[in-house]
């Protein structure tokens, strides 16, 4: 029993050790790091307020996702919001347009049960410095679901909201490691 004490912690400190062997690759590449997922030399982001497509006809919904956009750069990258004058780049975008279908009926009543709201926008994100465009989205979908009947009650902006979220948390990804830089 006393021996088998004595040989865990040196047990515990091989795995360890051979565990993050493995996460390291021979060429530098793959595995995990500790460097950023954000690009450096870029301190800033402008992000002015959405625009709606012609066939858009929510109201305020480019002022709200604008919102949900900088929330979200501001919560969970390196980079600041600030105005224009003082910007590294500049986000740009419009929400080409908003589909809702449904996704489930309620079959006793005929009611739907779950409904897809999903938003087709378009983004860009360039270095005020260079003139370089750093991602460009075109036709970039994403959708969310919503359950409008009872118990729920969930109504067309309650799923708005959820996909505004995920928007912005998509968004504010593609601004991250598929620049193709790193160590």
């Amino acid at each position: 029993m006393h021996r088998t004490l004595r040989i865990l912690p040196g047990l515990l400190a091989l795995t360890a050790v051979l565990a993050c062997a493995g996460c390291m690759s021979q060429d530098g590449v793959g595995g995990y790091t500790a460097a950023s997922l954000y690009r450096p030399g870029i301190r800033t982001v402008a992000c002015p307020i959405w625009t709606r497509g012609k066939d858009v006809y929510r109201r305020d919904i480019e002022v709200q996702l604008t919102k949900a956009i900088v929330d979200r750069i501001n919560l969970s990258s390196d980079y600041k919001v600030t105005s224009r004058g003082q910007a590294n780049t500049l986000l740009t975008g419009s929400i080409d347009g908003i589909t809702q279908k449904t996704l489930s009926f309620n079959p006793d009543t005929g009611d739907p049960r779950e409904m897809q709201v999903a938003y087709i926008l378009s983004f860009r994100w360039e270095d005020l410095r260079t003139g370089e465009v750093l991602v460009e989205r075109r036709g970039f979908v994403v959708a969310s679901t919503y359950l409008p009947s009872a118990p729920y009650n969930e109504r067309f902006f309650r799923g708005t909201q959820d996909a505004l979220d995920e928007i912005a948390r998509r968004v504010v990804e593609q601004m991250e490691s598929d620049w193709g830089g790193g160590a």
